[in-house]
């Protein structure tokens, strides 16, 4: 099999029945996928979880994969249903409430992980930004995640979020605007 597959190339593969195609997504996609449950919860064990619950669903729903349609947000909306069982699971809401339904919920959320402190001065803003992430509500800190780190669209992270992209780009905005302030003092900037 040749490295330079892509990751639709390797999907259609292991929905064909090639297990070797299954080892190098999960390499590929699991990284980045348990990042995104990481970055959510801010809780290794839980993340660790909630990625063989995502691959178990990958698994399970592989033979509806659209071999035309981009893989990885496919994937992310996978990925982000399993993280919204989590958050009803959490809050103990009706198995309906959505992603809209969950924003208010969420904004009362903060999230306590403390991150490793490893030396060295680029260390320290990598500290200081990853504390300011993780003081966003998780409303806002999944879009930003998903922006930022795995590039998708604001069209992609509504469909994977189940929400509008309007609702996404506000979400995107107020984020961005309280990163902007919260990290002004590491950029030597007056906060707006």
């Amino acid at each position: 099999m040749a490295r330079d597959m892509t990751e639709e190339t390797l999907m259609a593969a292991y929905v064909q029945g090639d297990p070797q195609a299954f080892d190098r997504l999960f390499a590929t996609l699991a990284p980045a996928v348990h990042g995104f449950f990481l970055r959510s919860f801010g809780n290794k064990p839980l993340a660790d979880d909630l990625l063989q619950t995502t691959f178990l669903k990958l698994h399970r729903a592989r033979r509806t994969y659209e071999p035309t349609r981009p893989l990885r947000p496919w994937v992310f909306t996978i990925a982000a249903r399993v993280r919204l069982d989590e958050l009803r699971r959490r809050y103990a809401l009706p198995e309906d409430a959505d992603e809209d339904k969950l924003v208010a919920a969420e904004e009362a959320r903060a999230v306590t992980a403390e991150p490793d402190a490893p030396d060295g001065e680029r260390a320290a803003l990598a500290d200081q930004v990853r504390a300011a992430l993780e003081k966003l509500p998780e409303s806002q800190r999944v879009v930003v995640h998903l922006h930022r780190y795995e590039d998708l669209t604001f069209g992609e992270i509504a469909k994977v979020l189940g929400t509008t992209e309007g609702a996404v780009k506000l979400r995107a905005f107020r984020a961005y605007e309280r990163l902007r302030k919260e990290l002004a003092p590491l950029l030597d900037e007056d906060p707006p």
